[in-house]
């Protein structure tokens, strides 16, 4: 290496300024070629300059070097042009200055400087490239392909046509490559892009192809020429073509008597293409390199209809006719067209294609998985078989995303709604990225690799950065930068593969049948009843509704109905579920997020339709709390969040409102969020029913206790409270026992602070719970927030808050056995806690009183159950049916074990409790039950809370009733977790069984028959 310092003010310029490495050597070469002198540059500022941008300056000042010695006295010319004509300069330096390739041809070739001149530059086409290659080897293009009757026919064969071929070919690459590399050179030049050039290799390959079957013809030597058809597939096929490549084809013969001489002309294509410009790959003909080099076009049929693998159809996207007889060609691929646009119904046809790419991938070695640009993780390999399977599911009723070009149907893919527009982006930014990579790599010595260089080899990395156009200050830097783009595009790149190819959506789409896609009106009719809508003419007006127009959001509906009409249909109520669909999507429209997760969340819209299939409550929430669909995607989220986190943050977002309303409507959206989310955790069987009862309990709690404290501070105004206020939860809020349509009863305790009065604290609290309740009780499309407070001293006619003594001095006086038994389910829930904690200690003795209950008070407590049974049963009801007042339902269960409680708690401890499900098991570990009777009486209370909530969540509306609609009683099946079809009989019959079992134990212990 020569000195490399650069030069210093008032020295001589050096070299090293232009970005040679080896300055002495630059500056012989310079002073060679003209540019420069003793006292620097001579009149060269604009080459050198172009030289400085040059990947490599080095390596092309040393070809430039070569070529004025292979000119000789001709290198004045071409050094004047290239001083004038920044075309050429751009074009010819750029080129030198990435391949030592097309440096070493230029020397051998000299005279080519001149097809690079922008005088001479003319449109590389495919008729262009045909006639150049045609000519070198004496054909003239006719009407007729090559290799047809009537066709060009090469006067020159063998080697020296094979060396025609080479020296033609290779000087259409070098103009390809040189356009490629010009602005690269001089930024003002138009780019060629990496689409234009893949393209224009690819033609340039069909052009050589068709050439060198002229010459397979004359080498032939027949008069009479069979019906060969050439069919390129692989990247020629997509218009993708490398600098260096296999060229992949299969032949096609138009009868059997055609089949021998065809397989000569075939070899002799074959040998010839190989000798003079690539390698022609017939593997993937039917059954590989172990088949038939040429089969009739019924034997490929035949083939691809019995024997085919699923990969063999995937070849087939990119197969296009490029040479031989245009008619069979044509006549191929309308025949292999259908087979490739049904493959997609193949069993296991989506696991197939992604078995195949992880097969390609494990053919990495280990140590080179992280520099494969085409085969590894992240690499071209991953955006075409992602690109590739969703052309295969949706293409099949969307004729615009068949196009053999990859990035051609990613952008089909993204302007329909099958890919995110961003996603789709992203992996035409990177495919291109790899590709241009890749061009660069191969064009240096023009050698077929796909291996980006090791990431210490700085001087290839810096050809490299720089040969794409990464420009910086020093040679570390390019270096860098390159790197972190090859990384940020290559994990891109595996994001989003592994997002799109093992997308759930995939399977479903597949399994239904291509014809089902392409459905005329009558048709799909018939094909909506056999899946069990009712009414197939509605669902008709709705998928109209939802998939009219061009709109983004109608071509993402197109994708995912043929999947959710299949959901829908494995749920009790596929007409309402389409329904509660299109009303969601409607009022969604504006969320930019719903269809997308849809459409890349293939669980979320299975576990969608499964919800709006079975619930009229979901829709209902989930238009006002689209939040929650996003927790689909993950159970854990949906299922397992703590409900005294989901309270804490409720209480503290209310907590920042002074306003009541404001703060109702806070906390109206936080419980609904919540309520929505346990619906749709308990309706896919993730939450196990008492997690049920305790989250929707926790979530009531978390109202009230929010809504007292904002309702104090509005009364206090500013002031300090002169009450303590504490929320006792009574009924089943006491017990954390609530269902989805439960109201909350509860009782209002009151104490005065210090030195406040008593009467102005019970004034100041009566103010603050007619305030909590006019808040919680406006009205809402919610379920209602009713707080019931007629279990207090008196009832209805009573004070709405009381004192603790207040309250104590009533019970001892006035009493009576049934309030006693209410207070069985005092709990403190809201408020001042230790208030609550204090009364629930001083009416111990009442509601578990010492010596038990007397014979005479059990006796009042069966004729009130008596009377309550027989006048609150909805008249028509059937009591066997009736899940609160029924036999064996939720009253039966409740008032035997408070009756127990009221006889017994004060010498068990453990009875006092005012959960059901603990105080049954506590009479169990205390011999009061049998450990049977405690299981039936569990089993049936939790039964038929689940079935409240099930009708709550089917009809959206309280109900107490197991219904008698077919229909309903069926969606309130699939809600307790039945399959889908069960007999209707069988939820009857095993809801009676379970009750019937519950009222002998209630008989005996209750009303001790």
């Amino acid at each position: 290496m020569g000195n490399t310092s650069a030069s210093r003010p008032g020295s001589v310029p050096s070299p090293a300024r232009y970005g040679f490495s080896d300055v002495s050597r630059a500056e012989e070469q310079l002073r060679r070629v003209g540019w420069w002198s003793d006292s620097g540059p001579v009149n060269s500022s604009e080459v050198l300059g172009a030289l400085s941008r040059c990947p490599d300056p080095d390596l092309a000042l040393h070809s430039l070097d070569r070529l004025r010695e292979a000119l000789g006295q001709q290198w004045a010319e071409l050094s004047q042009e290239i001083t004038e004509d920044t075309g050429l300069r751009g074009r010819l330096l750029g080129v030198l200055g990435i391949s030592s390739a097309f440096g070493d041809y230029l020397v051998a070739n000299p005279e080519m400087w001149r097809r690079l001149r922008t005088e001479s530059l003319q449109e590389i086409s495919l008729d262009r490239s045909t006639d150049e290659l045609l000519a070198s080897v004496g054909a003239v293009r006719t009407g007729d392909q090559p290799g047809t009757p009537g066709g060009p026919v090469a006067e020159i064969r063998g080697g020296e046509a094979v060396h025609a071929l080479r020296a033609a070919y290779r000087a259409l690459l070098l103009e390809i490559a040189a356009r490629d590399m010009a602005h690269v050179v001089e930024p003002s030049l138009p780019v060629f892009d990496y689409e234009q050039v893949a393209a224009t290799l690819s033609e340039t390959a069909v052009a050589a192809l068709r050439a060198a079957l002229s010459v397979a013809v004359a080498e032939l030597g027949t008069s009479s020429l069979p019906k060969l058809a050439v069919i390129a597939m692989g990247k020629c096929g997509g218009h993708e073509l490398n600098y260096v490549s296999d060229v992949d084809v299969v032949f096609v013969a138009d009868n059997e008597n055609d089949i021998p001489v065809a397989t000569r002309l075939a070899s002799l294509l074959i040998r010839i293409s190989g000798a003079a410009f690539f390698e022609v790959d017939a593997a993937l003909r039917p059954e590989g390199k172990a088949g038939a080099l040429v089969r009739t076009l019924e034997g490929h049929i035949k083939y691809y209809r019995k024997w085919a693998h699923t990969w063999e159809f995937q070849a087939l996207l990119k197969a296009r006719p490029i040479a031989g007889d245009a008619e069979l060609g044509d006549r191929y691929l309308n025949a292999v067209r259908p087979l490739v646009w049904t493959a997609a119904e193949r069993e296991n046809f989506v696991e197939d294609v992604r078995a195949m790419r992880q097969q390609v991938e494990d053919f990495v070695p280990a140590e080179l998985v992280d520099r494969e640009l085409k085969l590894g993780r992240g690499g071209l390999r991953d955006v075409e078989f992602a690109v590739q399977l969703l052309q295969m599911v949706h293409g099949r009723s969307n004729e615009s995303l068949r196009s053999p070009s990859t990035l051609e149907a990613l952008r089909e893919l993204g302007d329909g709604g099958y890919v995110a527009r961003t996603d789709a982006a992203g992996l035409v930014d990177s495919y291109r990225f790899l590709r241009t990579v890749e061009h660069r790599l191969q064009m240096r010595k023009l050698l077929r690799t796909h291996l980006f260089p090791k990431f210490d080899d700085t001087e290839e990395l810096h050809v490299v950065a720089r040969g794409i156009g990464l420009r910086s200050s020093g040679r570390s830097s390019a270096v860098d930068m390159l790197l972190t783009e090859y990384r940020r595009h290559s994990n891109r790149v595996r994001r989003l593969h592994e997002k799109l190819f093992y997308r759930p959506l995939l399977e479903a789409v597949a399994q239904v049948p291509t014809e089902v896609l392409r459905l005329t009106t009558s048709a799909a009719s018939e094909r909506l009843a056999a899946l069990g809508y009712t009414s197939p003419q509605g669902a008709l007006r709705h998928i109209k509704a939802l998939t009219s127009g061009v709109s983004r959001r109608a071509s993402i509906q197109k994708a995912l109905l043929p999947m959710l009409l299949d959901f829908f249909a494995r749920t009790p109520d596929p007409d309402g579920g389409l329904l509660a669909y299109r009303k969601v999507s409607e009022a969604l429209a504006e969320t930019p997020w719903y269809l997308r997760m849809l459409r890349d969340e293939g669980v979320v819209a299975e576990r969608l339709a499964q919800l709006l299939g079975v619930s009229k409550l979901v829709p209902e929430l989930l238009v006002r709390a689209p939040e929650v669909l996003r927790l689909l995607s993950d159970t854990n989220a949906l299922a397992q969040r703590n409900p005294e986190e989901a309270a804490k943050a409720l209480r503290s977002a209310v907590t920042r409102y002074s306003d009541p309303q404001r703060a109702a409507l806070a906390a109206r959206s936080l419980r609904r969020h919540e309520l929505l989310r346990i619906a749709c955790a308990d309706l896919l069987g993730f939450m196990e029913p008492d997690e049920v009862f305790r989250a929707l309990s926790v979530v009531w709690v978390a109202v009230l206790d929010a809504a007292l404290d904002v309702c104090v501070r509005s009364v206090a105004a500013g002031a300090d409270p002169v009450a303590r206020i504490a929320v006792i939860g009574m009924g089943r809020l006491g017990g954390f026992e609530l269902g989805y349509g439960s109201d909350a009863d509860v009782m209002f305790v009151c104490e005065p602070v210090e030195r406040a009065d008593e009467q102005e604290a019970v004034r100041f609290a009566t103010m603050v719970v007619e305030r909590v309740r006019t808040l919680l009780g406006m009205p809402s499309q919610d379920p209602p927030l009713e707080v019931d407070i007629d279990l207090r001293p008196e009832g209805r006619q009573g004070a709405l808050v009381r004192t603790l003594e207040s309250y104590l001095t009533y019970y001892r006086r006035w009493g009576e056995v049934w309030e006693a038994q209410a207070l069985l389910r005092a709990f403190p829930v809201a408020g001042d806690l230790e208030l609550g904690e204090r009364f629930c200690h001083r009416i111990d003795p009442i509601r578990y009183p010492a010596g038990g209950l007397s014979e005479e008070k059990a006796r009042e407590i069966r004729r009130i159950k008596a009377r309550v049974d027989a006048e609150r049963l909805p008249r028509g009801a059937d009591p066997a049916r009736h899940t609160k007042l029924g036999r064996g339902g939720l009253a039966d269960v409740e008032w035997t074990l408070q009756l127990l409680q009221l006889r017994h708690a004060h010498e068990h401890p453990e009875l006092r409790t005012t959960s059901t499900l603990a105080g049954l098991r506590a009479a169990a570990r205390t011999g009061l039950l049998a450990e049977e009777e405690a299981e039936q009486l569990s089993t049936a209370w939790t039964l038929a809370m689940r079935v409240r909530n099930a009708v709550m969540l089917v009809r959206g509306k309280p109900g107490d009733q197991l219904p008698k609609n077919p229909r309903e009683l069926a969606s309130v099946a699939a809600a307790l977790g039945y399959p889908l079809g069960v007999d209707a009989g069988k939820v009857v019959d095993d809801y009676l069984r379970v009750t019937r079992r519950a009222r002998s134990v209630v008989e005996r212990v209750f009303y001790e028959q």
